[in-house]
């Protein structure tokens, strides 16, 4: 690829991450005027990535809003604990690298070969949320993507029982913050090409990374093949994920089952929403009708020769 088609490309993509993003900001109503948004930098792509975007929109965006950018060193062997402050240091962006070794809790308490993401998850929260307190932001930033929606949703229907997935914007555990995640329309491969573009110091995570057989990462590879077998599929997903039918789910408190009854009134949500491809032409919404009329004789000279054949 020559320089030229090289810069295009990357300009067309930075317009479709600045888009994402700001289409995300404004359908969740994630950020507001006056708001001072801590965006957690974790030193992976996704997390510079949100903050790279985030910054290129604080400059453009309509309301005032303040980023503080925020790291957790969890005292991980070998964390080179130098290259975040630089890095912001050149940005010029007001930041706080928060140090508490939660590394030997987890590895005093969860068995060698065993998952340690769940309770450093849950270390980390409680302690980011302590530091938001302190720093009085009033919106915590993370950087799960499209994929890291998509992924939730299938870990928890397939191991969790749940039909769950990862919101774009909720309350914090403790009920005192708001939590977005402006990446949820941007998916993990544009994040993959921005920081090799923007060659950011990518910190490996040496805690968990070694875990290959995670759950998540074999949704993970799953998807990932998906996406490359099947181009749109994962944005139908996600398209599906704020498309949600309650009366076609089995949830009875969130569909009154018990009690629905037959109205003598055609609804479009009623069983054509089984249909695996809509209906092709006037012609076949025709024979359709003849089908569903009792005693129609074209619709029994073409049921009977099917039945036949079966």
């Amino acid at each position: 690829m020559t320089p030229e088609k090289r810069a295009f490309e990357n300009h067309k993509l930075e317009k479709r991450l600045c888009r994402e993003v700001g289409r995300a900001i404004v359908d969740f109503n994630m950020i507001e005027e006056g708001d001072r948004v801590m965006v957690c930098l974790s030193g992976g792509k996704d997390s510079y990535g949100l903050l790279d975007i985030l910054m290129k929109l604080q400059a453009r965006a309509p309301v005032n809003f303040e980023l503080i950018a925020v790291n957790l060193d969890q005292k991980q062997p070998g964390f080179p604990a130098h290259i975040l402050p630089e890095y912001l240091g050149k940005l010029g962006i007001r930041f706080h690298i928060e140090t508490q070794d939660t590394y030997s809790i987890v590895k005093k308490n969860i068995p060698e070969g065993k998952t340690m993401c769940s309770l450093c998850s849950r270390l980390r929260r409680g302690i980011l949320y302590r530091v938001a307190k302190e720093l009085g932001a009033t919106k915590i930033a993370l950087g799960h993507h499209r994929d890291d929606m998509l992924q939730t949703l299938f870990l928890n229907m397939f191991f969790g029982g749940k039909l769950k997935g990862m919101p774009a914007k909720l309350v914090s555990d403790n009920g005192e913050f708001m939590v977005i995640r402006p990446l949820a329309y941007v998916p993990e491969k544009d994040l993959i090409r921005w920081a090799e573009h923007r060659q950011f110091p990518i910190i490996p995570c040496t805690l968990c990374g070694s875990q290959e057989n995670l759950q998540r990462k074999q949704i993970g590879n799953l998807l990932r093949d998906w996406d490359r077998q099947f181009p749109g599929r994962l944005e139908n997903m996600l398209t599906a994920l704020q498309n949600v039918v309650p009366s076609h789910l089995m949830d009875r408190t969130l569909f009154p089952f018990e009690t629905i009854e037959a109205t003598g009134v055609a609804d479009e949500d009623g069983d054509k929403a089984f249909d695996e491809e809509p209906v092709a032409s006037p012609a076949a919404q025709r024979w359709e009708a003849d089908l569903a009329e009792p005693g129609n004789a074209r619709a029994e000279a073409a049921v009977i020769p099917i039945a036949r054949a079966v």
